[in-house]
């Protein structure tokens, strides 16, 4: 309720006039300082205003006086790095991936754009750390499906692997050895001839299996295996056929997993990265993914 104004025995300040629960508000006014400062942020607010862009209107805000636009200074500012890079970017183009490893510069500026395009472009699929997943290869490792040199990296960036809108994309599909349906349901081996080639398959790597499905399924890997695969299991990179015998499993190493790739196979698909990349940052691509650590060194010319 209101009281009338009286003055505070302890601070000596005039009270307001208004009481609460016993309370009394004193009239302490606001330092001139502070007064004087929150008038010029004002002013300056509303000078801000008419000079930059402000108001929100129906199609945009309004324009202000010195026509000032942060999208335009960020084109400015891409422009200009663009610009710094466009000696290293049209050398990369340029060259091939082996030459660019041999120019100390230009592979410091290779490994730093392919670190970013990676960071944009392959982290969905392979990982931050490039470690990879279940159906995604570990470029860390020295497991290189169709190979780890620098030229081989780059040309599965740049054409994809079973990419049907490119002609040159890599393919190599393992046959279906259970029931087809795009074969009336026929089967090349029998369930109990899938489990036997398993088991083998599980041998060439030291891994545990059934000793004598395995013996059984030794036969049955040389007949319908070791066209891709090779006799040992090495695989065949210019098929694109995994090595059998280094524990690396794209699809798990279960002995169900290595029953269900043999019956019904499981394909992956890599985008060919030419349709949506320029050539430099291919390279560059290329170049990171070598010095990631599981990438092979060229072949001496």
């Amino acid at each position: 309720m209101a009281t009338k104004i009286e003055r505070d025995e302890i601070s000596g300040t005039d009270t307001t006039g208004h009481e609460w629960d016993g309370i009394k508000e004193l009239n302490t006014p606001l330092p001139k300082w502070w007064l004087y400062t929150f008038y010029a942020c004002v002013i300056w607010a509303l000078g801000y205003t008419v000079f930059y862009p402000a108001w929100p209107m129906i199609s945009g805000a309004t324009p202000g006086v010195l026509g000032y636009s942060s999208r335009a200074e960020l084109v400015k500012t891409v422009d200009v790095a663009k610009a710094a890079q466009k000696e290293n970017l049209d050398k990369i183009a340029a060259a091939s991936v082996e030459d660019i490893l041999k120019d100390e510069k230009l592979l410091a500026f290779a490994r730093a754009g392919g670190a970013a395009a990676f960071k944009v472009n392959c982290v969905q699929c392979h990982g931050a750390g490039a470690a990879g997943s279940v159906g995604y290869p570990n470029l860390n490792d020295d497991d290189w499906l169709w190979g780890g040199q620098p030229e081989q990296i780059h040309t599965t960036l740049k054409n994809g692997i079973r990419y049907v809108q490119n002609a040159d994309t890599r393919v190599m599909d393992m046959p279906v050895f259970g029931p087809d349906p795009a074969n009336g349901n026929a089967a090349v081996l029998k369930p109990e001839e899938i489990a036997s080639v398993a088991n083998f398959v599980m041998t060439l790597s030291g891994g545990e299996a059934d000793a004598a499905k395995a013996a059984a399924g030794k036969e049955l890997y040389a007949t319908n295996c070791a066209s891709c695969h090779g006799d040992t299991g090495l695989g065949n990179k210019d098929m694109g056929a995994p090595n059998l015998t280094d524990k690396i499993w794209l699809y798990g190493g279960k002995i169900e997993n290595v029953e269900a790739q043999i019956s019904k196979p499981r394909v992956g698909v890599m985008p060919a990265w030419s349709a949506r990349l320029d050539e430099a940052t291919i390279k560059q691509l290329a170049v990171y993914v070598h010095a990631l650590g599981g990438g092979e060194a060229p072949v001496a010319q």
